[in-house]
């Protein structure tokens, strides 16, 4: 009997080790892959804006004619009355919507913003106009954009173009007193609502979901507008003229966006 279970014994343990050396090895379970997140600059927005800008601006009296017998037979006055820059602050805001394609972003934004831009320089049309000074200040700018960028996760790189508007007013004062009138005194005025062309460029950082940051530069240019200068009748009436006006602007904002969108992309 003794015997009998030695040897059963031995069996079952042979049929074990042989059983155990058949055995596969045991799967290796892979760790998984990490997950990038990826900013998703998809959907509406809004935010404001402020910064400076600066306006450079060249008038040229346009022919008119002058017809005060005092000064003699009619005459025509006409020529370049010289540049100057229109420097000053700027604030707003604006409203958009971009859509993501892989790393491309496109989108389209209106912005409407305050203005104090103003300068003057004193008019090189001589000898009529010595002692006279013109003026320019913007006080309202528009943008209406198309934009296209490239984005690393949270930052976006874009460039933007489209049409801006602008509101000018303008004026000539006298740089020294004529007669009983002082120096400061406001000759002729004269205003416009001005339409032209956009160019822009901006970088822009996500520093949680929906909040983000962007420095931005943007170049207007707003051709040439003829606007018709009215002088005070304390003046002289006569003087009355059309004067091309030449103008280009650059403006550089920070801007703080809230973008009403969903949480971030995971990529595998």
């Amino acid at each position: 009997m003794k015997t009998v279970f030695v040897a059963a014994s031995a069996l079952v343990l042979g049929i074990a080790s042989a059983s155990a050396a058949d055995l596969a090895a045991r799967p290796y379970a892979k760790a998984p892959p990490v997950v990038a997140a990826a900013y998703d600059w998809s959907g509406f927005y809004v935010g404001v804006n402020g910064g400076g800008g600066w306006s450079r601006t060249c008038w040229d009296a346009l022919p008119f004619p002058i017809n005060i017998p005092a000064l003699g037979p009619p005459f025509n006055i006409s020529g370049p009355e010289g540049c100057h820059t229109a420097s000053g602050g700027t604030a707003g805001g604006q409203i958009g919507y971009r859509w993501q394609q892989a790393s491309w972003v496109f989108g389209l934004e209106a912005q409407g913003n305050w203005a104090d831009l103003i300068g003057s320089n004193a008019s090189q049309l001589a000898p009529f106009f010595t002692g006279f000074a013109n003026r320019t200040k913007t006080d309202a700018i528009g943008l209406f954009t198309g934009q296209v960028g490239y984005a690393w996760s949270s930052f976006l790189l874009y460039l933007k173009g489209g049409a801006a508007v602008v509101h000018d007013t303008y004026d000539s004062f006298l740089t020294a007193p004529q007669g009983p009138l002082p120096t400061g005194f406001v000759s002729d005025t004269g205003g416009e609502t001005r339409w032209g062309a956009a160019v822009g460029i901006g970088g822009e950082f996500a520093f949680t979901q929906n909040w983000s940051v962007a420095l931005e530069y943007d170049h207007l240019f707003m051709g040439n507008s003829s606007v018709h200068m009215t002088y005070d009748p304390a003046f002289i009436a006569q003087l009355n003229h059309d004067a091309r006006i030449h103008q280009d602007i650059d403006l550089v904002t920070v801007r703080l966006d809230y973008r009403f969108g969903g949480p971030v992309v995971a990529k595998y």
